[in-house]
């Protein structure tokens, strides 16, 4: 089994490209260079490599755990009881917010009724103990650059067409163009909008990662 291609290697290991690329980047796979063409040619190791990787991410082996292993440095009982400790303790956690649900559950009150405060002190001293609970006010967060993203890539693509149609119309026809300082500021005009709208999405990003980010890990 040599000289596979990555597309075969996909298909053979149930891993995606993107995923084999990712692991190649981050020095857990290392396929030989084909002399010829360039392109990368996997093997029986590569393809045994990625079947071991994707057992130990299943389990959720951490990427850094699982280069441990690759290299070496530690051995797979090394590498198990490594994980055992943090699943025992993401199941301890589980547990522990899974009882706090369970006493919710038989709760009849309405939410406006509910006394969220004297439960969040309640689940504060319960982290105070140790436990995790899971904070999806990150998540939440997340969403929010989704919205700034999108409408800076619409306006940047719309002021790259207006540059590439004055360009076209000059080329197509000079002499019914307008005079090159007008071209240029027609040209320059979109090009600011453009570069106003990225720094904008940069200060919004920003300002997102900054304050709300660091509000949501306050609670």
């Amino acid at each position: 089994m040599n000289g596979l291609k990555i597309n075969e290697v996909e298909a053979l290991v149930g891993i995606t490209k993107k995923n084999i690329r990712f692991y190649e980047a981050e020095g857990l796979l290392a396929p030989r260079r084909n002399s010829d063409n360039g392109y990368r040619d996997y093997g029986e190791a590569e393809v045994e490599t990625l079947r071991r990787i994707k057992l130990l991410r299943k389990l959720g082996v951490p990427l850094e755990d699982i280069r441990q292993m690759l290299s070496g440095a530690h051995t797979v009982g090394d590498g198990m009881r490594r994980h055992l400790v943090t699943l025992e303790r993401e199941r301890q956690n589980l547990d522990a917010a899974a009882k706090l649900c369970g006493e919710l559950a038989d709760c009849p009150d309405r939410l406006d009724a509910l006394d969220a405060d004297a439960l969040l002190e309640k689940m504060a001293e319960m982290e105070q103990s140790g436990t995790t609970f899971q904070n999806k006010q990150s998540q939440d967060i997340r969403v929010r650059y989704v919205a700034p993203v999108v409408v800076t890539v619409l306006m940047v693509l719309l002021m790259l067409g207006l540059i590439w149609l004055f360009l076209w119309a000059f080329e197509t026809d000079p002499a019914g163009a307008p005079p090159l300082p007008l071209l240029a500021v027609f040209i320059a005009v979109p090009t600011v909008v453009a570069l106003g709208v990225i720094l904008s999405l940069v200060q919004r990003i920003r300002e997102i990662g900054r304050r709300e980010i660091d509000d949501a890990r306050q609670f």
